[in-house]
């Protein structure tokens, strides 16, 4: 008997983990993608060479970021 609500204790501590950790990566998701918003509408604004070179690394680097988070 013991060993059943442990074992129920355990799978539901799981379950609750799990959700926390989706819920933290869906917030990361959505940070990077507002970042990315934020430095496109930047460059919609007109921007010089050096800060449009600056400006496609930072994307690029969100980008790679968004990719392994947002799934």
């Amino acid at each position: 008997m013991k060993l059943r609500v442990g074992m129920l204790l355990l799978a539901f501590l799981c379950v609750a983990t799990a959700e926390a950790g989706s819920k933290q990566e869906e917030a990361a998701c959505a940070e990077v993608k507002e970042k990315i918003r934020t430095i496109q509408s930047k460059m919609r604004s007109g921007y010089t060479r050096a800060q449009g070179e600056k400006y496609e690394q930072r994307l690029r680097e969100l980008r790679v970021k968004r990719y392994k988070l947002c799934r």
